[in-house]
């Protein structure tokens, strides 16, 4: 399928998305169907960079909160800007931070890579605390409209409608990388980068492209975040369930594939979903923890991994 058709399904299938939850008439609906969104979007991006090139990012809570604080500074500077703009920037600054990390970084492989991107997250978090301007420790308060001037919405739906938009960008890039020369050259980094090198691919080219375009999408994932919970702090900016979860999303899913990504976080994000509404909160991480330690054992290679051809042995 080209790529255009494939956005063409894509967004037919956001319209279908969007209908349903109409057809229900239950708020909770776009709280939750927001979340599970975020989460397409962060694992889409994530696994642009941990899936395709094979360098496993746990940072992803600084690319997201650095998106959600930057929505809080130009709240403050402009309180007028439309939210739209605010994700095109705080993608923008999420990417560039990702290029200059992956500039420092990305001559590191495995673990030192992993540990290197923990600390970068635990540096912004600390700079991000001791910034007065954007509440600091204390945290920030955004006053959230209750419709759009706009579409003269709900402005949850708004959020909703904004979220999903982004989700089929974010998912048809990745696919459009994953049938490209990119991604191929994605692939030869996650195979065998020494190999990759000495056959002449820009491999540190393509690792600075695959980091900045994977803290760009968690960027935007992150900018609406200040009007959804409508007060953010550092723990709530920084939690950890951001990285355990875009983390383990795509490897339930499946990270050879664009659609890993996708079905893992719709089956672990409904699934938190549910049980946030039916027995506690608290069971998010549980839940992720058991699957993923399920998931591990009994299926490597995720969802994906149990539809895929096997390779045989003279293979």
């Amino acid at each position: 399928m080209r790529n255009s058709a494939f956005f063409a399904a894509l967004f037919g299938v956001a319209i279908l998305v969007f209908g349903a939850a109409k057809l229900i008439d239950n708020p909770y609906v776009f709280f939750a169907g927001y979340v599970v969104l975020q989460y397409i979007v962060l694992s889409t991006g994530w696994n642009i960079l941990g899936g395709y090139t094979g360098y496993v990012n746990f940072g992803t809570a600084a690319f997201f909160a650095m998106g959600a604080y930057s929505t809080v500074a130009l709240h403050k500077l402009v309180p007028e800007m439309p939210l739209p703009i605010m994700m095109l920037f705080g993608g923008a600054l999420s990417g560039l931070i990702g290029l200059g990390t992956g500039y420092l970084t990305l001559r590191l492989r495995g673990t030192f890579f992993g540990i290197a991107t923990l600390a970068m997250s635990v540096v912004v978090q600390t700079l991000i605390t001791n910034w007065s301007f954007v509440g600091g420790s204390r945290g920030a308060y955004v006053v959230r409209p209750d419709t759009t001037s706009v579409f003269a919405i709900d402005y949850i739906e708004y959020l909703f409608l904004l979220m999903l938009g982004l989700s089929v960008i974010a998912v048809g890039v990745a696919r459009a990388i994953e049938k490209s020369k990119l991604g191929y050259g994605f692939a030869t980094i996650r195979d065998d980068e020494l190999a990759a090198e000495a056959s002449g691919v820009p491999t540190l080219r393509l690792k600075l492209l695959a980091t900045a375009l994977s803290g760009g999408f968690m960027g935007m994932a992150g900018a609406p975040l200040p009007y959804y919970v409508t007060y953010l702090d550092p723990a709530s900016g920084f939690s950890l369930s951001y990285a355990v979860n875009t983390i383990a999303m795509p490897l339930i899913g499946g990270t050879a594939s664009w659609l890993g990504p996708v079905i893992g976080a719709v089956l672990l994000g409904t699934l938190q979903q549910v049980a946030t509404v039916t027995i506690s909160s608290a069971l998010s991480l549980l839940i992720v923890g058991v699957m993923l330690v399920g998931f591990v054992i009994l299926a490597p290679r995720g969802i994906i991994g149990w539809f895929a051809p096997k390779r045989g042995k003279g293979a």
